[in-house]
């Protein structure tokens, strides 16, 4: 490939990077923003596509998903997700059935350009849903970069008879 058509190739590439970049960096100037985005993202009808590179910019490279349960044998244990092996997993079982995770409340703290945000969810397939099929809490770990906020780290776990939302993150 000639050099000169390397470059125009790279450079349409690159404004088109810059263009998204710029889009999507108006979304996440606030904690605010940037958590109600990630709600967003994920969530659609059954058929729609995400925007998973929205999703990727809203994560720093090497974040992951930390999710945190009982197992078989009673013990509780963590498993640590990627971004791209969350895509990979969730995708299309989300464009099967529907997806929609609603954030219930919200507790923040924030020192200097770190930040924890406790943010309680619900998930339904689509929002005619009387009743969600899952409640939990997510743990989000956050980073100022001087121009926008990033995730780091979501931790989370699901609500179950043993362990119910606690009332100051239950929406009632």
């Amino acid at each position: 490939m000639p050099l000169s058509v390397l470059k125009q190739h790279l450079g349409k590439k690159l404004h088109k990077w810059t263009l998204q970049e710029n889009r999507y960096e108006a979304q996440t100037k606030t904690i605010d923003q940037t958590i109600s985005s990630l709600y967003q993202v994920i969530s659609g009808d059954k058929g729609q596509e995400r925007d998973w590179d929205f999703l990727r910019y809203l994560f720093h490279p090497e974040a992951k998903f930390v999710a945190s349960g009982k197992r078989k044998d009673g013990t509780t244990g963590v498993r640590y997700v990627l971004i791209e092996e969350y895509i990979e997993s969730s995708g299309k079982w989300m464009l099967e059935n529907g997806f929609f995770e609603n954030e219930m409340k919200r507790e923040v703290q924030q020192f200097g350009h770190i930040a924890q945000v406790f943010s309680s969810f619900e998930c339904f397939n689509n929002l005619e849903d009387k009743a969600p099929f899952m409640r939990g809490i997510n743990s989000i770990q956050l980073l100022y970069t001087g121009k926008r906020w990033q995730v780091i780290n979501i931790y989370f776990t699901q609500e179950s008879e043993e362990n119910p939302i606690p009332q100051e993150y239950d929406k009632n």
